[in-house]
């Protein structure tokens, strides 16, 4: 049995698990609807917007596997626990949305070259129940958003807005069509649907390769951390600062800090705690107590001895 008391290095996700069951269901059975609309009425953009389904069929059945890998506990190897798999979940999920919107480029291309005939009922009626089963799915994961902080939640969020986007453009797309009789329309709008898979894959790219990289979270400003630390008495110093996600909502802090040697160091590490959770919520960290002239620090220490002394005069 290992102990990690400090911090929970599971999740236990229950309101998100059944969210995304009901997400995933739904969202399989109009991937069909839509793929088989798409071939028979030959719109483009149906089938662009079947291949973002598609993604997210793909994107919710990797969500649910790293669900299930975040509630396992911590061992021996893993001592964080199976957390970090959500992260990677989600940058295979933005890769994959930037594959898909690359070939749906491409395969506009050919259809500005080689247009064809669409079936206008067949086309609107799909758009208009993708229209409606997305608004049902955006609102159900918003609500849950609220409930419980997960990054393959928000990465789904922004996918079902990007479909509900979408939905909306493939209806026009039809109008316009059913009026005009220009089919141009139908891979223009797959272009744009296009641009906006792409733009959430990137976007999900961007966050989780933030936190693969162990970048310090883009909500802290590691030198005001660093500058409430020195507030605490008895601290002379801090370097080694790094502060880093594990996952979403779960934030790691390590520092090494220079304190007096006339006063207690587990005092100094308890006040620091207080300051990390109190004013950042920062609930996990690993404090370090040295002093320059028993700890050698190279230049750094000699220096900051030479500033002690002057201080002290």
């Amino acid at each position: 049995m290992y102990d990690y008391h400090h911090l929970g290095h599971v999740k236990k996700q229950a309101a998100t698990k059944r969210t995304l069951w009901l997400t995933l269901g739904l969202t399989l059975f109009f991937t069909i609807v839509e793929i088989i609309g798409g071939i028979m009425s030959h719109s483009l953009a149906l089938l662009s917007d079947s291949a973002h389904m598609v993604s997210d069929v793909l994107a919710l059945g990797l969500s649910m596997t790293a669900i299930y890998m975040a509630s396992r506990e911590p061992n021996a190897k893993y001592t964080f626990g199976y957390l970090r798999f959500e992260i990677l979940a989600s940058f295979l999920n933005g890769a994959a949305l930037a594959i898909i919107a690359i070939g749906i480029f491409i395969e506009g291309v050919k259809r500005f070259l080689q247009p064809q005939a669409i079936d206008f009922p067949l086309m609107l009626t799909i758009a208009s129940i993708g229209l409606i089963v997305n608004i049902v799915l955006t609102v159900i994961l918003s609500r849950s958003m609220k409930e419980e902080q997960n990054l393959n939640v928000q990465s789904a969020l922004w996918h079902f807005f990007g479909d509900l986007l979408s939905s909306v453009g493939v209806i026009v797309s039809a109008v316009i069509i059913y009026f005009t009789g220009v089919t141009f329309f139908d891979p223009l709008i797959s272009v744009l649907i296009g641009v906006i898979i792409f733009a959430g894959g990137w976007r999900i790219i961007r966050e989780s390769y933030s936190i693969l990289m162990e970048a310090v979270p883009h909500q802290f400003d590691l030198d005001e951390i660093r500058g409430s630390i020195m507030e605490v008495e008895g601290v002379e110093d801090v370097h080694e600062m790094h502060l880093w996600a594990i996952s979403t909502g779960h934030y790691s802090l390590t520092a090494h800090v220079f304190v007096r040697e006339n006063i207690q160091p587990y005092c100094v590490i308890l006040a620091i705690h207080e300051t990390l959770r109190m004013k950042y919520g920062i609930e996990h960290a690993t404090i370090q107590t040295e002093h320059a002239r028993i700890h050698p620090h190279g230049d750094y220490g000699r220096q900051f001895l030479k500033r002690s002394a002057s201080l002290s005069r």
